[in-house]
């Protein structure tokens, strides 16, 4: 039986419905059902201070990989866990080679132990062509009966641009968001950004027109066909700008960010530090301050976690020869906190970047108090260190280890 939960005090932040203000609420199943004298005089079961605090809808994170399948990396069970500890209350789970959601019996295994672990509501993509080879659309009609939202081949390369718009065409008709990785594959056989960094520790990088390029095509392809697309963890000041136009013109597309990029460079990966390979991989101080005025702007729409959690082993070979990825869904509110602080993004773009624009793009009811997505108490004042002994994720690979960071998650009820 769901219990009834008065929270006392905190000021309450809807940026969906304009509301920021110091209030009690009264919360059920996840949704905001009163709020001031009403909350007062209604029944409860249970009653938190959350003075000082701040409630807001539960984050929904539009990219996160839980490796299951992957048990010396992680499981939906411990990576939700993680998300749930870290206020998110919703995560899309993309395909891959390891992953291959092309059919409604994936889809169904994902939301059984998504459900039966109980931590966080997860959003397969479905594959966008069969087995992601690139060459065959895939069954999207019966993908989104299973419950997919939207489609992708996530970073796998299509076979020819006449496939890739056949699919766009198939996902248009349906009425199905494409996600989109955007970067071309024979452009993208680096591991680092061509910058100082890579030439000086001679690792073979990767070029912004990597992505720049692709994006271009595949925004050529979404006017074509009139395709609802987003596009996923952008990484440079030209990706950026394309997506700028593409608004101005009226395309029906949407882009996030990963936390990451917005804070570190390329300077990073110095002296070999494997911990800050990932792919996009992290660029120039250009480019994160593009990225960061993306966002604060609207250009951008959500900052997602890119949430890859690997074990130790994936991270002690030679730079080049070490897995890509930042186990990053821990970090994502006090890192975007961070940028609160110093300037770099107003609260309201912070939260709408983590609730309603990403609630949206997915065209679920979350990302707002009395939709029943999820409510989370955040002390942004609350210090702690970023040292595996903290983190629940059963990934600790990430180049902020060590780190002080200010901002936790008290309570989130869904």
């Amino acid at each position: 039986m769901a219990q009834t939960i008065l929270l006392q005090g905190g000021r309450v932040m809807d940026v969906a419905r304009g509301i920021d203000r110091v209030a009690d609420v009264l919360v059920q199943n996840g949704t905001v059902v009163a709020m001031g004298v009403e909350a007062r005089q209604a029944a409860y079961d249970e009653a938190f201070d959350v003075a000082g605090c701040v409630v807001l809808p539960a984050f929904v994170d539009l990219c996160a990989s839980l490796r299951e399948g992957e048990k010396q990396h992680g499981s939906i069970a411990s990576e939700t866990k993680a998300a749930a500890k870290a206020g998110f209350g919703h995560v899309v789970l993309a395909p891959n080679k390891k992953l291959v959601i092309d059919s409604p019996a994936t889809v169904s295994q994902i939301k059984e132990k998504a459900h039966k672990a109980n931590y966080a509501n997860v959003y397969p993509l479905g594959a966008l062509t069969k087995g992601l080879a690139g060459e065959q659309p895939a069954n999207m009609h019966a993908l989104s009966k299973a419950g997919c939202l939207a489609v992708t081949n996530a970073r796998q390369a299509m076979f020819n641009d006449e496939t890739l718009l056949c699919c766009l065409e198939y996902a248009a008709t349906l009425d199905l968001t494409v996600f989109f990785y955007p970067e071309e594959p024979s452009l993208a056989k680096g591991c680092a950004h061509d910058g100082f960094t890579a030439a000086r520790l001679g690792l073979p990088s990767i070029r912004r027109v990597a992505e720049t390029i692709a994006l271009a095509k595949q925004l050529l392809l979404v006017e074509e066909t009139g395709v609802r697309a987003h596009f996923s963890q952008l990484s440079c000041k030209g990706s950026v700008e394309l997506i700028r136009i593409a608004k101005d013109k009226g395309l029906p597309v949407t882009a996030d960010v990963a936390m990451h990029q917005l804070h570190l460079t390329d300077a990073a990966i110095d002296g070999f530090n494997s911990l800050a390979h990932v792919l996009p991989p992290l660029r120039s101080e250009e480019d994160r301050l593009a990225l960061c005025a993306g966002v604060q702007s609207g250009v951008i729409d959500a900052i997602c976690s890119h949430h890859q959690p690997l074990n130790a082993a994936a991270k002690l070979a030679p730079f080049a020869a070490t897995e890509a990825g930042i186990s990053a869904i821990e970090t994502v509110l006090p890192l975007g906190l961070k940028l609160v602080r110093e300037g770099v993004l107003t609260e309201d773009k912070l939260w709408r970047a983590l609730t309603i624009n990403p609630a949206k793009i997915l065209q679920i009811n979350a990302g707002d108090l009395s939709k029943g997505g999820g409510v989370v108490v955040v002390d942004t004042q609350k210090t702690w260190s970023v040292a595996p002994e903290n983190l629940v994720s059963q990934g600790h690979n990430t180049p902020f280890l060590g780190m002080m960071v200010q901002g936790q998650v008290r309570h989130l009820w869904r």
